[in-house]
């Protein structure tokens, strides 16, 4: 973060401008006491926000983003025509029954390596194009605040690190804790992500124990953000974790480009 500050006030006119001021007079430390009263000025402007800790009101306070409904909104995305398998259905009956008893009860780790993971590798975002990628850091700054963060899952181009990502997945949860929202620790990810890619829309997910909700993100052009939360899919349903393997699916066909 220091870097980032000593590269800004060095394209900062005004921190120039201070120091032409006083080119007569080269004194090394008055310069130097300008560079520090810039980095110290800069410091307390910059505030910085993880994703972990993100909530509503924290993330209102960066840009004005608001929740809206649309009936209409994930109709393409939910509509997308995929047609699954016999060995598609079997292994999600299979996956299913072999965890219908004890999902709930599973802590983070296992959830992932027993059953999100299982379905996220039998999607297969392993492309040409892109590929998935697990905990690797964003990092970027919206209005004055560095957003950061290590997102569970983003599918996005790249080769040895994410570059351009198109989807998210948040938090493999049991359940909603004091620490934080995965809604909101999901958005904050999104927003950061959008920021860096200038992009004006972008999707993702995220899991609270048994159920899925997808979320759509846009940046408006007022440079207002709105979202859409899905209702919730039910993975413990065989028809709904249908739905949300296909919804992945779709996501891969449709959306990542």
């Amino acid at each position: 973060m220091k870097n980032e500050i000593k590269n800004k006030i060095i394209s900062d006119n005004e921190f120039i401008k201070r120091i032409l001021e006083n080119s007569d007079k080269i004194d090394i430390e008055k310069i130097k006491k300008l560079f520090d009263d810039n980095i110290k000025l800069l410091e307390n402007n910059t505030k910085t926000l993880s994703f972990r800790n993100a909530n509503l009101s924290k993330l209102k306070k960066i840009v004005n983003i608001e929740q809206t409904y649309d009936k209409c909104k994930f109709d393409a995305w939910f509509n997308y025509k995929y047609k699954l398998s016999n060995e598609e259905n079997n292994f999600l009956e299979s996956l299913l029954n072999k965890n219908r008893f004890s999902l709930l009860h599973y802590n983070e780790i296992k959830l992932t390596v027993k059953f999100i993971g299982r379905i996220l590798n039998k999607v297969d975002f392993d492309t040409k194009e892109f590929s998935d990628w697990y905990g690797y850091k964003i990092k970027s700054k919206l209005n004055n605040y560095i957003l950061s963060g290590e997102p569970d899952f983003i599918v996005a181009t790249g080769i040895e690190i994410p570059e351009k990502p198109y989807f998210f997945l948040q938090e493999y949860k049991r359940s909603l804790n004091p620490s934080g929202n995965p809604e909101f620790q999901l958005i904050a990810g999104m927003l950061a992500s959008m920021n860096i890619n200038k992009t004006k829309i972008i999707r993702g997910a995220y899991i609270i124990g048994r159920y899925w909700n997808f979320i759509i993100l846009e940046k408006l052009k007022n440079g207002d953000y709105e979202y859409f939360v899905s209702d919730g899919f039910d993975c413990l349903k065989l028809r709904d974790l249908k739905k949300i393997y296909i919804n992945l699916q779709a996501v891969k066909f449709l959306y990542c480009k």
